[in-house]
């Protein structure tokens, strides 16, 4: 009987586990899924005019673009979100003097894309952006903010030259830890064992590998000033892989742990200290 009582528990348990696994690997394909939107017209509060650039692989990057005369801020956003993310930056950044450009990430918005690849085919629109500027705007300085998705995109780039200034919130070190801590979160401390299920599904779904999905390799190389950001609630990007990041990165550079701070649009979070901060550190890298 007793033997009888755990093999019909094992039998349970691997029917739980085989359920596990396919919902997860089902997950892979939600999660890497273009996530278009129509973004609309440009808000009539910022003054911008919409672009269309083209990616050295042939997408499609859709954006706006509003002048200013004290350089120039490129603004990228999160995963499954679009350029609007990045709007009251874009409003508080112009009103400072700045030229600004938000753009929609590949697969992302009104951008064309056949996946997300989590930064790496992104990147692709971040060097059209930064080219774009540097063409329109030969003059001027360049900075980029990017937020989780967006900054892991910037540094993924590895664009030359580099930028004047870079502030990365909320970015990943790597992907497995990206996906560790996710699973973590939605299935306890049981979910980091179905983390290789994830990472299986990137060379087939993305056409990539996890080496290639590794920011903090790169951050070294950057050859920008940083300010590296993120909240001390954060779960998804935990201050202990922040200050990772940040001890990794090259001078100059800044860390501001935002205090209280999960996983959320930070300059919503606090709009008074973001604004204080970043310009400081604009200022002192962008001013002539």
């Amino acid at each position: 009987m007793i033997h009888r009582k755990i093999y019909r528990s094992l039998i349970v348990i691997t029917i739980l586990v085989f359920i596990a696994v396919v919902t997860i690997f089902e997950a892979g394909d939600v999660l890497s899924s273009p996530s278009r939107s129509y973004v609309g017209a440009v808000p009539v509060d910022l003054a911008a005019e919409s672009i269309m650039l083209t990616t050295s692989s042939g997408e499609s990057v859709s954006g706006w673009f509003s002048s200013g005369t004290s350089g120039s801020v490129l603004l990228l956003h999160g995963v499954h979100s679009d350029r609007r993310q990045m709007l009251e930056r874009a409003k508080f950044l112009h009103n400072s003097g700045y030229s600004v450009l938000l753009i929609d990430l590949p697969a992302h918005g009104e951008s064309s894309g056949t996946r997300i690849t989590f930064g790496y085919r992104e990147a692709e629109g971040v060097k059209a952006a930064l080219r774009y500027l540097q063409q329109r705007l030969p003059q001027e300085k360049i900075a980029v903010i990017g937020v989780s998705l967006g900054a892991a995109s910037v540094i993924l780039s590895d664009y030359t030259p580099p930028p004047a200034a870079i502030i990365l919130e909320s970015m990943y070190p790597t992907i497995e830890e990206a996906i560790t801590n996710r699973l973590h979160l939605h299935l306890g401390f049981i979910g980091s064992i179905f983390t290789p299920v994830l990472l299986s599904q990137i060379p087939f779904r993305l056409g990539i590998s996890p080496e290639q999905l590794r920011p903090i390799d790169h951050i070294a190389s950057t050859n920008a000033p940083l300010l590296i950001i993120s909240g001390t609630q954060d779960q998804h990007t935990t201050s202990d892989e922040t200050k990772r990041l940040f001890e990794t990165a090259l001078p100059p550079k800044e860390l501001w742990l935002v205090e209280g701070a999960a996983h959320v649009d930070l300059y919503a979070f606090n709009p008074q200290t973001y604004e204080t901060k970043v310009s400081a550190f604009l200022t002192k890298y962008m001013r002539y």
